[in-house]
């Protein structure tokens, strides 16, 4: 079943308690953004991490943008090597937490708690294939939300290595999980080795290999090496 509506931007009309947290000269929340029927959806962490508070677009805005969005280009994905209202094609992006706080600070755990009704809300009703966390945070609770996983990788007290899980295949319940290490920490090779990833993804058939939850986590067949 596919979604009806056209809109880019806040397509299902989220309302979040934001009001009392506007950013002076710019947005109160950064709304979810891009194809309402997307294969593949792009979590941040907030816009204060990830960029927007001044565009209302997730990643633009940001080093993160800057870094994320010629990958995202290459294959495909977007239609701009980099801009501040990305063509975007097959992918929706979202936050965790999507007002924009004061002094662009972290949410604390009590305000991230009160905004995941409506991330997950969104998540499910976008029902990508394929969900790409940017960042310890969002891989955290993707990890804990939509996999069993979460404890073999670190999330239960433990470190997790982003650097290790960057650009993996872990199989989800109903998703295929790529992490995706914060681009403001990659090396060398790491913007390589997720188009790589998203390449080897998108010329195969993803969209029956999810579904029939055939990725064991420890199958790998498209190991960048």
């Amino acid at each position: 079943m596919q979604n009806v509506t056209d809109r880019i931007s806040n397509p299902f009309g989220m309302r979040p308690p934001c009001q009392h947290e506007c950013v002076p000269g710019g947005t109160c929340a950064v709304f979810g953004y891009g194809d309402a029927n997307a294969d593949f959806h792009l979590v941040g962490d907030h816009p204060g991490v990830h960029g927007g508070h001044e565009t209302s677009i997730p990643f633009t805005g940001s080093e993160v943008g800057e870094t994320l969005q010629p990958v995202l280009n290459d294959v495909g994905l977007l239609g701009d090597a980099y801009s501040d209202e990305p063509a975007i094609r097959n992918l929706f992006m979202s936050y965790l937490h999507m007002c924009c706080l004061p002094g662009e600070r972290n949410p604390t755990p009590a305000e991230y708690a009160d905004m995941e009704r409506f991330f997950d809300a969104e998540l499910r009703a976008i029902a990508a294939h394929i969900l790409l966390p940017v960042g310890e945070r969002a891989t955290e609770h993707v990890f804990w939300e939509f996999t069993a996983q979460a404890g073999k990788y670190g999330f239960d007290g433990g470190v997790p290595d982003m650097s290790a899980l960057h650009a993996r295949e872990i199989k989800g319940r109903g998703f295929l999980v790529v992490p995706v290490r914060d681009p403001r920490e990659w090396g060398d090779d790491d913007a390589e080795k997720l188009r790589a990833r998203l390449d080897a993804i998108l010329s195969g058939d993803y969209q029956q290999t999810v579904d029939l939850g055939r990725f064991m986590p420890d199958d790998d067949p498209y190991e960048v090496r």
